[in-house]
């Protein structure tokens, strides 16, 4: 019988060291005009190249080594995670393609060239911020992130150029940031719905997971909508565990992400808009981000014309403010370092980011020690003044 128990205990404590994230991927996203074979290869030499000194970056610098890796508790994959869309758009490119082969007779050289240009560097940049482009991304993606956590990894996602739309995308669909009960209270479900809620509660979600369970969807106008038909909805909604398991990240599946030449802010300038019902969830995905030990970065090169900032880097209590939001326990953060030097002319900047990687690498691992710190000394400022 003690040999059994034994067993038994062996058996569980090996189960549970599966799900002991002591490894972190780094997974790479492309970005926009990496669609044919050439631009791929493009991209995976250059990831390539990276991978290594990125790696490095992190257990050289002595402060990341503590707060990122934990002092040894975790250790970064030593090969480099990549995830490749721009396949996806080569189909609909081409149809452009061949449209602007017809404007060639009668166009100016000139005219043509700079028309050709705009196409082939902002067509997937445009393309796969369609909902019916993304979404299907987002689920490719997600099943590259929950099979790294099946064997024991979480991931960084590193998104490069138009790879911050889906990495943003990812986030704001993905994370468990919903608590249902709050949810539906807020966009003015009946009392019936609001009992069979109460009565029926579910663990916290996320977008994918309401849309997946034929609950709710985001409308291309970006509303958040319900079904109305009551039966449909209790249906669904008793449901929505199972939807939320498999459409939602997992704890601990996510360290955080880095985005870099990032026209983010260029393209999702609509976030912005007070007026524009997204912002509201946003709030509520950026306090699940601050607390549960998150982060998202934004790292670019200051020559890069295409690297946008996401904005000034704000205090936990300013975080607070602009967001009307209160936070408890800040472990996570965000901050934007698009100051980096890379000595290339703006030209070639937004595609140096592979041949300048030990500066890059560097300006990643220090963007994230000074975010850290930023934010906790930030919210240590708070908690003293609170106690005065």
């Amino acid at each position: 019988m003690k040999k059994i128990l034994l067993l038994l205990l062996g058996l569980i404590l090996l189960q549970s060291s599966v799900f002991a994230q002591s490894e972190i991927s780094f997974v790479y996203i492309n970005g926009s005009n990496n669609n044919d074979e050439k631009m791929k290869n493009w991209f995976e030499k250059g990831v390539s190249k990276l991978h290594p000194v990125m790696k490095k970056s992190f257990e050289n610098n002595s402060d990341a080594s503590q707060f990122f890796l934990k002092n040894g508790k975790y250790t970064i994959n030593p090969n480099a995670e990549m995830f490749f869309w721009g396949d996806k758009s080569r189909d609909d490119l081409g149809f452009v393609e061949e449209q602007l082969d017809l404007s060639k007779a009668f166009s100016p050289t000139v005219a043509y060239g700079v028309r050709s240009l705009i196409a082939g560097f902002l067509h997937d940049a445009i393309w796969v911020q369609k909902s019916h482009h993304m979404l299907p991304i987002l689920d490719d993606l997600h099943a590259n992130v929950v099979q790294q956590y099946k064997d024991g990894k979480s991931v960084v996602l590193f998104g490069y150029s138009a790879g911050s739309f889906i990495t943003y995308e990812y986030l704001f669909n993905k994370l468990p940031y919903l608590n249902a009960e709050e949810l539906f209270g807020l966009v003015g479900v009946n009392e019936d719905a609001k009992k069979f809620i109460s009565d029926n509660p579910r663990k916290n979600t996320c977008i994918s997971a309401l849309s997946k369970a034929n609950i709710g969807a985001v409308t291309s106008d970006g509303h958040l909508r319900f079904t109305t038909n009551k039966e449909d909805f209790k249906k669904n909604y008793l449901k929505l565990d199972e939807f939320t398991e498999s459409a939602c990240i997992p704890d601990g599946a996510l360290k955080g992400v880095v985005n870099f030449a990032s026209p983010l802010v260029l393209f999702y300038s609509d976030i912005s808009d007070p007026a524009y019902e997204l912002t509201y969830y946003n709030r509520f995905m950026l306090k699940h981000i601050l607390e549960n030990d998150l982060f998202m970065m934004t790292v670019n090169f200051k020559e890069d014309p295409m690297g946008f900032p996401t904005g000034k880097n704000l205090s936990s209590l300013e975080l607070a403010e602009k967001a009307k939001i209160n936070f408890t326990d800040i472990k996570g953060f965000v901050y934007d370092n698009s100051k980096v030097w890379s000595k290339r002319t703006f030209l070639l900047a937004h595609t140096s980011y592979w041949s300048a990687r030990k500066t890059f690498s560097k300006a990643v691992a220090q963007a994230f020690v000074d975010g850290y710190k930023f934010m906790i000394e930030s919210q240590r400022e708070n908690d003293n003044k609170e106690n005065l």
